[in-house]
């Protein structure tokens, strides 16, 4: 009975369990979702200044032959020049933002995976096992139990045997002392 209400604690304790963490869980997974859209707006983000690049030097070259005033062509080379080394700083302060959104990101599905290990099915089976142990340690329990009740009362018998059979030496012993003594009687009287 005992082992029962302690079963059905423990079923209930698996269920609490499987409740408290699965909003853990799906809250983990939410951000980690979070986290790969940013990474891929940040890509998207790197792709588009890159292709602003591309067309900024498409440009400067395009420029530089269909101009004759290299003063302008080189003024423009340098407008152009500085918006891409801003855009390259630009670039290289994203990809670091990027690599640091990567790690975070690492990191939440090592937390995601710690987080499974609390796996529903699992611990269902190891209770399921757990009962099954329980069960044929109970049935050798009571296979013990029994066998030392049995032995119990063979030794009470067999004691009470003794105590009849010291009581029959005890009423024997007197008889023969007093045969013994009236046998010395007669000898000293003869």
């Amino acid at each position: 009975m005992l082992s029962l209400n302690k079963l059905e604690k423990v079923i209930e304790l698996e269920e609490q369990l499987r409740a408290e963490y699965q909003s853990q869980l799906d809250g983990q997974a939410a951000e980690i979702e979070k986290h790969v859209a940013a990474e891929a707006e940040l890509q998207a983000k790197i792709d588009a200044q890159q292709s602003t690049i591309d067309q900024q030097l498409a440009t400067i070259t395009d420029l530089s032959g269909k101009v004759s005033d290299t003063l302008r062509v080189e003024q423009l080379n340098r407008e152009l020049n500085n918006r891409t080394e801003k855009l390259q700083d630009e670039l290289a302060e994203t990809k670091k933002r990027l690599k640091t959104t990567q790690k975070e990101l690492a990191a939440e599905r090592v937390e995601l995976k710690e987080l499974k290990q609390f796996d529903p099915a699992r611990m269902k089976k190891n209770l399921d096992a757990n009962k099954k142990k329980l069960a044929e340690k109970t049935k050798a329990a009571d296979l013990l139990q029994k066998s030392l009740n049995t032995s119990k009362n063979e030794n009470s018998e067999l004691k009470r045997e003794v105590e009849e059979l010291k009581a029959k030496l005890e009423a024997l012993e007197p008889a023969s002392s007093e045969a013994e003594t009236s046998t010395d009687e007669e000898n000293v009287a003869a």
